[in-house]
C-alpha cells in the first residue's frame, strides 16, 4: 500500500506546472532585473504602423459640397456604416465600408482611381489622398484615414481561436492575449511564435511572456496580419489541466478509491 501511495504522489507531483512557466512578466535569473515603478522606454519610440498590401483603411470625406461627396461614396459602404445588411454589429464593419489594399498597396478611390497607401503611416496616407483630391477638385473636401483596426490570429493554447480584430491604430501582445482568452495553463508562455508579415513574405519570431523584458521588445506592439501561436506543454496535468482545483478533485477521487480498495481487499471494512 505505501508503495503504491508513494508512485501515486510521485505521478501526480511530476505532472504539477511551476508557477514560473506560468506568471506574466517575470524577472528572469541571468538577465538584468526590472523593478516595479521603473520606467521602460518602447524599443521603438516613435513607433508607428505601416500600411502593408492587404490592409483595410476607413477613409471618410467631409465637405460643405454635400453633392460632391457623393462622389466617394459606395451604396454597400454607406449601408455597413448605417448597421445594414442585417448582420447587426457582429459584422466587421471596416471590411464591408473601408477600403483594401491591393497586393501591390494601391486603394481604388472613386473619382481618383489607384492611389498608393503600402508603405505609409496613416498620417502619410492621409497627406497623400488629400494631396490627390487638391488636384482633381477645386472646392475643398477633407480627407480623414484611419487604420480600420488591427487584425491577428490566435492560434494553439488560447481559450479563444481564430481571427479577431482590436479596434485600435495601435494594439500591445497583451491587447490580442486578453482578446482571445487567457492562454491554458499547459500553453509554453516562453514559446509564443509570432508569424509577422514582411515585404514579398513573412518571418517566424519567438517571444517569451514570461520575461518582464517583453515590454521592451520590438514585439511588444502586434502588427496587423500577425498569426500568434502559443504550443502546449509535453507534460499534462492529471485531470483536464484546466485548473488546480479540478486535478485535485480528480486526485482525492482516485487516492480515497485505492483506500477503499485496499480496505476492503485488506478486511477492514
Amino acid at each position: 500500500m505505501r508503495n503504491v501511495l508513494v508512485i501515486f504522489v510521485v505521478i501526480y507531483l511530476s505532472s504539477c506546472v511551476s508557477n514560473r512557466r506560468i506568471n506574466y512578466l517575470q524577472n528572469l535569473p541571468g538577465e538584468v532585473p526590472i523593478e516595479l515603478e521603473e520606467f521602460i522606454p518602447y524599443a521603438e519610440v516613435d513607433y508607428e504602423y505601416v500600411l502593408q498590401p492587404f490592409d483595410i483603411v476607413d477613409i471618410d470625406f467631409a465637405s460643405s459640397n454635400e453633392d460632391l461627396l457623393k462622389a466617394f461614396e459606395y451604396k454597400g459602404a454607406n449601408n455597413a456604416r448605417m448597421g445594414g445588411g442585417g448582420m447587426g454589429g457582429a459584422m466587421d464593419v471596416f471590411y464591408f465600408s473601408g477600403y483594401s489594399l491591393d497586393k501591390d498597396g494601391n486603394v481604388r478611390i472613386p473619382k481618383l482611381g489607384l492611389v498608393q497607401l503600402s508603405g505609409l503611416t496613416e498620417k502619410e496616407a492621409r497627406d497623400t489622398i488629400q494631396l490627390a483630391i487638391n488636384s482633381y477638385f477645386k472646392e475643398e473636401v477633407d480627407v480623414r484615414v484611419r487604420i480600420g483596426g488591427i487584425r491577428f490570429t490566435a492560434l494553439g493554447e488560447f481559450t479563444s481561436t481564430g481571427t479577431k480584430v482590436i479596434l485600435k491604430n495601435r494594439a500591445t501582445i497583451f491587447d490580442a492575449l486578453a482578446m482571445s482568452g487567457e492562454s491554458n495553463i499547459l500553453a509554453k508562455k516562453n514559446e509564443l511564435f509570432i508569424i509577422r508579415q514582411y515585404d514579398g513574405g513573412v518571418r517566424i519570431h519567438q517571444i517569451n511572456l514570461n520575461d518582464r523584458h517583453l515590454l521592451a521588445s520590438p514585439f511588444y506592439f502586434i502588427q496587423n496580419n500577425d498569426i500568434l501561436y502559443l504550443q502546449p506543454m509535453q507534460i499534462r496535468q492529471i485531470g483536464s489541466g484546466d485548473s488546480l482545483s479540478a486535478s485535485l478533485q480528480l486526485g482525492i477521487s482516485i487516492l480515497t478509491a485505492i483506500l477503499f480498495i485496499y480496505g476492503v481487499t485488506s478486511g477492514i471494512f
